[in-house]
Order: C-alpha cells, then structure tokens, then sequence
C-alpha cells in the first residue's frame, strides 16, 4: 500500500490523460489499469458537466466500493509560480479537489520544469491547503527543499516529458530515492514497461505515464503491460535483488564423477 498525504493507494501506476485517440479509449485503459490517480490539465477540461466532451465524464467509476479514482489536476501551460497559482485555485473550483499535480515549464521546446518557481509556488499552495505533487528535475536537493516546505510527494522525471527515452536520470533518481522524505513518483519520459519496473526495482513508490500508453497501437494493452512491470517492479525492490558479481559463478557445482 502506498501512502500520499492521507490517502492510501493499492496501484502504483498512475496515468495521465492526454494524447488518447478517444475518450472511451482512455477510460478502456484506466479500467484495465485499476489505477486509482489520474492527471487532468484544466485547459482541456470542458467546465460543462453535461457535455460529452467533459474529461471527467470518461474517468470510470470507482469497480468496488472502497476504490475511487482519485483526479490529480495539473498546471500544465503555467510559466512561473503566479500562474500556477492562478491555475490551482481555479482546478480546485472546476474539480472539487485541493490534489495539484504542480507544473511549471517555461520553455515550450524541451518542457523542462523550473526549479526557482517550483519552489515559490509549493510553498504558497500547501499554505493554501492545496496537497502538492510537483513536477521537477532530478535535483536531490530540490526534492528535499520541497519535502520541507510540505510537498506530499515529489515527482522527478526520467527523461523530457513526453520523450519515451526511458531513465536518463537513473544516477540522480537513486539518491532522491535514497533520502526521500516524501513518496517518489518517478514521471515523464518513461517510454517502455520495462523502464517502469526498472525504477520501481530502485524503490520508486509509483510511475506515472501518458504518452508511452496513449500513442500505443492498443493503449488499452500497453496500459496492462506498464501494470504487470510496476508489479513485477516492486515485489523485486520488496525481495531484493541479487548482489551483482564480477565473476561467473556456476549454478550446478560439478559432480564427483567429474572432479
């Protein structure tokens, strides 16, 4: 069970929700996922609930009673902390949620998050009674300062948000890992199953992934492929790995006869 501010998770994937070639799609992939956070970017909200081009329409509902879905809004398009400020208080109005996936990428080439105001608006949010999840680069001692300041977890990409260029940050991911405060969901870049349970196997708490999923030939497939990794993923990290060796080391020693 993973514990975020306090909520309890069963799933350790979460999604996000761009990119799907149809809604029913993307709600196909959640059901089969069984997760339980989905990220939701304001600017594609439709605020009229009775539209069928409503995001929050297509989530599915709860499959038994004690699991909910539990919506992660995102400041996606922010530039600097005011903005995303803006921006939460107006997804925690749309959404009826305090939950904020915080995103604040200034640049609209590489995405990448910025650190200064990431940490501006944390601080300004969780005084606000937000539950802030922000999105930021590898930086071990950013994630700290966050953790500090109240973040609820931080969320350090893999490589640049959309990417699929797998863990370009693997070195830098093990020492957040190591000295988290806070839950660690490891976010953007992750473009395979294969690279999800990889970090899951370093400790991650979670992943959570969009494009990898959505842009698929069968979302609904790959969705299942990413679950049975962070899986695998995590009952390895929980086990433990064999130490690696330098040497070869024979699996069935030599009989008698032989020797």
């Amino acid at each position: 069970m993973l514990k975020i501010a306090d909520q309890i998770f069963s799933s350790r994937l979460f999604l996000g929700t761009g990119k799907f070639g149809s809604l029913k799609v993307m709600a196909d992939t959640m059901q089969v996922t069984a997760t339980e956070m989905v990220t939701v970017a304001l600017k594609r909200m439709q605020l009229n609930h009775e539209t069928e081009g409503n995001i929050l329409r297509h989530i599915p509902q709860p499959v038994a009673p004690q699991r909910g879905i539990q919506l992660l809004p995102n400041t996606s398009g922010a530039r600097d902390a005011k903005e995303a400020v803006f921006a939460a208080q107006l997804a925690r109005e749309a959404m009826q949620t305090n939950w904020l996936k915080l995103e604040i990428h200034p640049d609209p080439k590489y995405l990448m998050p910025d650190p200064v105001e990431t940490l501006k608006a944390t601080e300004i949010l969780v005084k606000e009674g937000f539950i802030v999840l922000p999105y930021v680069h590898a930086d071990p001692v950013l994630c700290k300062r966050l953790a500090q300041v109240g973040a609820a977890a931080v969320m350090p990409l893999a490589a640049p948000i959309g990417s699929n260029r797998g863990i370009l940050t693997e070195e830098f991911l093990r020492i957040i890992i190591e000295q988290a405060q806070v839950p660690v969901v490891v976010d953007a870049g992750l473009g395979a199953p294969s690279h999800a349970a990889r970090v899951m196997e370093m400790g991650a708490d979670a992943v959570l992934v969009n494009t990898a999923i959505a842009v698929a030939s069968d979302p609904v497939q790959m969705g299942l492929a990413f679950k049975w990794a962070v899986e695998a993923g995590r009952k390895a990290f929980e086990l433990g790995l064999p130490q690696a060796s330098q040497t070869a080391e024979e699996s069935s020693p030599l009989t008698a006869f032989l020797q």
